[in-house]
């Protein structure tokens, strides 16, 4: 069943490494618990306590809220085909914006895609799988170019724009700090 460990075995690397999906979870201490899902090729196993995730431009932007009041973050894997097991990856989150030396060391490791908001790095101190028994069996069909067809048509100009009107604050009113460091 489940098991605490305190970094990624290689095993479990390659378990991340060929998810189609993964969630996110964050809170401030006060306002909403935030969970997203999350797609593509998004996520680097940096080291057995490490990962960086590309934020890409949506709707909200309530990870970099929250993570501006309380750096804790969690992300959630579930096998939907194999062996079933649930994995999380607890730890405390940093978020690097263009502006970022940090940014910029990370930012070669993903495909450049004009909707890159931020990278965030989590250094994880706890690692830990249940046992996902109850998760069903779903196909993986393709992803979905949606967002990707839309940041390519808005540019990086329309983008900034839409950062500005939609992911300077989150739901609950907190900044986000996308445009000014």
């Amino acid at each position: 069943m489940g098991k605490k460990l305190p970094e990624i075995t290689p095993e479990l690397q390659d378990f991340i490494e060929k998810q189609k999906i993964f969630f996110i979870g964050t809170a401030a201490n006060d306002g909403r618990v935030n969970i997203s899902p999350k797609g593509h090729d998004t996520l680097k196993v940096i080291h057995k306590n490490k990962v960086v995730w590309l934020n890409l431009t949506g709707s909200g932007n309530e990870t970099a809220a929250h993570l501006l009041k309380n750096n804790r973050m969690t992300i959630m894997f579930c096998a939907f085909e194999g062996k079933p097991i649930i994995l999380r990856l607890y730890g405390q989150a940093n978020i690097y914006h263009e502006r970022d030396s940090e940014f910029n060391d990370y930012i070669s490791l993903f495909k450049d895609n004009v909707g890159s908001r931020q990278i965030i790095e989590l250094n994880i101190d706890l690692v830990q799988s249940s046992c996902g028994y109850s998760i069903p069996f779903m196909d993986f069909k393709e992803e979905r170019g949606t967002l990707n067809s839309w940041s390519k048509k808005q540019g990086k100009a329309r983008i900034e724009a839409y950062w500005q009107e939609k992911n300077t604050k989150s739901i609950d009113g907190f900044d986000t700090n996308i445009l000014n460091g």
